[in-house]
């Protein structure tokens, strides 16, 4: 894990970033944060025989994906079990990952992690994710585990980058969304 200092700052390129567990004064910036991309590749999903086959294909124009707000109908979730890490230079918001255990299967799900577009190729969704390694050997957790559009070429870079892999999909997630006609990829990375 990246090391930071007792007052949880790290040294970041265009100042100090702290990581810290969300506040509920954090809602609203958290909310506003802009997790839209764009991307000259996607992921295109082809099923076989035998399962599928993921591969990365150019796509011109770049392809621009903004996601709908979330509408905040799920349940409070058990604060022994979740966990939100926030990265903010001063009162900047620099991003943040939203962390959900499961005790039944030990599994740390990756609910939602987002960077500011300012703050992208920094270090600091790296950072996060370390945030959510670490909360899962705390929690005994053993893989970490999160859902990604096929759309989303440089997340899925870096969570190849970051040691995951791809385990399942699902071709009707989206239905009925925005997002319809995208390919849910699950992916996985064990617990070191």
């Amino acid at each position: 894990m990246e090391t930071t200092s007792e007052d949880g700052t790290k040294p970041g390129v265009a100042g100090t970033v702290a990581y810290r567990s969300a506040r509920p004064e954090d809602a609203e910036a958290i909310a506003g944060l802009d997790g839209s991309f764009t991307t000259d590749s996607v992921y295109e999903v082809a099923l076989t025989e035998e399962g599928f086959t993921v591969s990365r294909t150019p796509v011109t124009p770049p392809l621009r994906k903004v996601f709908p707000a979330d509408d905040d109908t799920d349940d409070a979730d058990d604060p022994r079990w979740s966990r939100t890490v926030v990265a903010s230079d001063g009162d900047e918001l620099c991003g943040f990952v939203e962390t959900a255990f499961e005790p039944w299967n030990a599994r740390l799900t990756i609910c939602d992690i987002e960077v500011a577009p300012a703050w992208r190729g920094k270090g600091i969704g790296r950072a996060l994710m370390q945030h959510a390694f670490a909360l899962a050997r705390e929690t005994g957790a053993v893989n970490v585990w999160l859902e990604v559009s096929n759309v989303n070429a440089p997340a899925i870079q870096a969570y190849l980058r970051m040691g995951f892999v791809f385990c399942g999909l699902d071709t009707s997630l989206y239905d009925g969304t925005e997002s319809a006609g995208e390919t849910a990829l699950f992916m996985a990375r064990r617990v070191h």
